[in-house]
């Protein structure tokens, strides 16, 4: 599921973010092997965890045409937190600049930003299918402790980044399919015996 995530922010940037044509998207890692060639945005998947807030016990259930009717369970509601940082390429040889960077990073916020739910028309895979929209929160603290502790931890001098968390649901029981009632039928058994 993950990687269907990943597939719609990629869908989304690169049908959104001003000069998408000239832009990679990477999900990788950026320590200090990262290598893309710029310019590109970096989404680094840090945190995966269960949104607590928003867990439900409920089922809902849905009406087909065939005279049946399927449960289906709440599905767990799963935070996946992405930083976000720019790599804009080189000016005159000398490396990333930082007003390209800022840049950069300032449409790719402007997009983000413009949706508080990923569009249904970006979802992929199994997020396509869900009946529950997938909220995002963009700018918020994230779940980093110490965000130059992690820059540290990857080998790299800090850099500008965006914090986005993608709140995305998750099945994780199958449907159940019952048969609709529809008809009543009541039988009553006299007993003989009784009645004398």
């Amino acid at each position: 599921m993950l990687h269907e995530l990943d597939l719609t922010l990629t869908s989304l940037l690169k049908s959104e973010l001003p000069g998408r044509d000239q832009i990679a998207i990477s999900f990788d890692t950026p320590d200090d092997a990262f290598s893309v060639v710029p310019p590109a945005v970096d989404l680094f998947l840090y945190d995966i965890r269960e949104n607590l807030e928003l867990r439900s016990n409920d089922d809902y259930f849905e009406s087909r045409d065939d005279l049946k009717v399927v449960r289906i369970r709440a599905p767990v509601r799963m935070d996946a937190s992405y930083l976000i940082t720019a790599w804009p390429g080189t000016r005159g040889g000398r490396g990333d600049s930082s007003e390209d960077e800022h840049k950069l990073l300032s449409a790719v916020m402007w997009t983000l930003l413009r949706h508080p739910k990923l569009p249904r028309k970006y979802l992929k895979g199994s997020l396509a299918g869900q009946h529950l929209p997938v909220p995002v929160s963009t700018l918020q603290p994230g779940r980093l402790q110490s965000l130059g502790e992690l820059w540290q931890a990857l080998g790299r001098k800090p850099k500008a980044a965006l914090n986005y968390t993608v709140t995305m649901p998750v099945d994780v029981e199958d449907a159940e399919e019952h048969r609709l009632v529809i008809d009543r039928e009541f039988r009553v058994h006299v007993d003989s015996q009784a009645a004398r």
